[in-house]
């Protein structure tokens, strides 16, 4: 029986794209409703010989998140605000400065907020204990309480709740291809918006595991552990995708369920029932992204009238 290909993707705006096992699939509902769909293939780094490498993987699989994501994004935004016609994508030096720029700035933030800010929150306790085990585990949980705390502020935006609704979509329509149903709205819709490969839960697993990493380094002097929180990020992604691909293999294994369970609960933040409207915008890039992986020209779901 042949290997089932482990579809992913993300919520865009205003549409899904789904990653195939070596095509992507953007689909992007339009301002006059048609669905816009580009499928485009996977090139260099992210199908090399070090996506198969162990531990390594994780990092790759990370920095394929933010870069193919991230190109998706601004691809979404162009369809949704009616910037490109089917099959065209704005291109150029201006365009390629601003994907790297969007990069760099979103990976700077999130290392300065998320592994550097909580060592810089917690050094006044230095002056309190003299326990590692202890300041370890506080700049963890300070970690965890900044990542709920963002997610839930920005939860708290419409067009934010737009895109998590998306999300929820994405993951109905893998479980219904998973399921080997047929992909109708009407069979993804009785579909979990929860799913465990989710990239939510594999943030939340960094998060976890990073604490567990960081125990072992005891407490260094500040400088230390600031160069720490940064330079250990690959070997803590790189486990923590070992683990959810673990989890993938072993899925009945009740220890694995209890360690990657928060995960799941953290999707109830993130995902959102969708609409008959967005579940097909779902299934759209679904299936685009199976006919690209199966040679075929995927055919327009439902194709935008023509402008006067």
């Amino acid at each position: 029986m042949p290997k089932r290909v482990p579809y992913g993707g993300q919520a865009v705006i205003e549409g899904v794209m789904i990653r195939g096992r070596s095509n992507i699939a953007i689909a992007v509902r339009r301002p006059d409703n048609g669905i816009q769909l580009k499928t485009d293939p996977i090139q260099g780094l992210f199908t090399g010989t070090l996506r198969k490498v162990p531990f390594v993987r994780g990092f790759i699989t990370l920095l394929e998140v933010m870069v193919i994501g991230t190109r998706a994004l601004m691809y979404s935004a162009q369809v949704a605000l009616d910037e490109v016609e089917e099959g065209e994508e704005k291109s150029g030096a201006g365009t390629g400065f601003m994907l790297w720029a969007t990069l760099a700035l979103g990976l700077a933030f999130g290392i300065a907020v998320f592994f550097v800010g909580p060592v810089f929150l917690n050094e006044w306790l230095d002056d309190h204990t003299d326990s590692s085990v202890l300041l370890n585990v506080i700049e963890g949980l300070v970690r965890l309480g900044l990542f709920l705390g963002y997610i839930l502020f920005i939860g708290r935006m419409k067009d934010i709740q737009r895109v998590f609704a998306y999300h929820g979509a994405e993951h109905m329509s893998i479980h219904a291809m998973e399921h080997d149903e047929e992909l109708s709205v009407e069979n993804v819709r009785k579909h979990t918006t929860l799913h465990p490969r989710c990239g939510t839960a594999f943030l939340l697993l960094v998060v976890l595991i990073a604490i567990l990493v960081f125990l072992a380094l005891g407490h260094p002097p500040l400088w230390l552990r600031v160069v720490s929180r940064i330079a250990l990020l690959p070997v803590i992604a790189g486990i923590s995708y070992e683990v959810l691909r673990i989890h993938g293999r072993y899925a009945g294994n009740r220890l694995l369920k209890m360690l990657l369970g928060p995960g799941l609960l953290l999707q109830m933040l993130t995902t959102r029932r969708p609409d008959d409207d967005q579940i097909e915008v779902a299934i759209a890039a679904l299936k685009g992204a199976i006919a690209a992986d199966e040679g075929l020209a995927p055919a327009s779901p439902t194709p935008a009238p023509a402008k006067l």
